[in-house]
């Protein structure tokens, strides 16, 4: 259950930044669905190209868990979110994509 609140924060989260999307087009995954925890409609995919993990864990291990990403990810840069309780949120990506990110943002 700690899972699934995490992923409809960051499915919250991410309508609520791109008000042009529609509620259909950011959902998270049902439990046990291989993939990303994140799905984008093609019209949210242009607005958002990166492919979501999401962990709620007391313990993460984060190499496990930036492998599971990555293999989920297909062919946009893989972003893992993660928490535990009583913490704040933080996402990782590999650092060409946040040096890409920042990069952007300046433009």
């Amino acid at each position: 259950a700690k899972g699934r609140r995490l992923q409809n924060k960051i499915r919250d989260l991410l309508l609520e930044e791109f008000k042009e999307l529609e509620p259909d087009d950011i959902r998270t995954a049902i439990m046990g669905e291989t993939g990303e925890d994140i799905k984008l409609s093609p019209a949210a995919r242009r607005k958002i190209p990166y492919s979501f993990e999401c962990k709620n864990q007391e313990k993460l291990n984060i190499w496990e868990s930036l492998k599971q990403a990555e293999e989920n990810s297909g062919d946009y840069p893989p972003v893992l979110i993660f928490k535990r309780n009583r913490s704040k949120t933080y996402v990782t990506l590999e650092l060409e994509d946040f040096l890409k990110l920042i990069n952007d943002r300046s433009d």
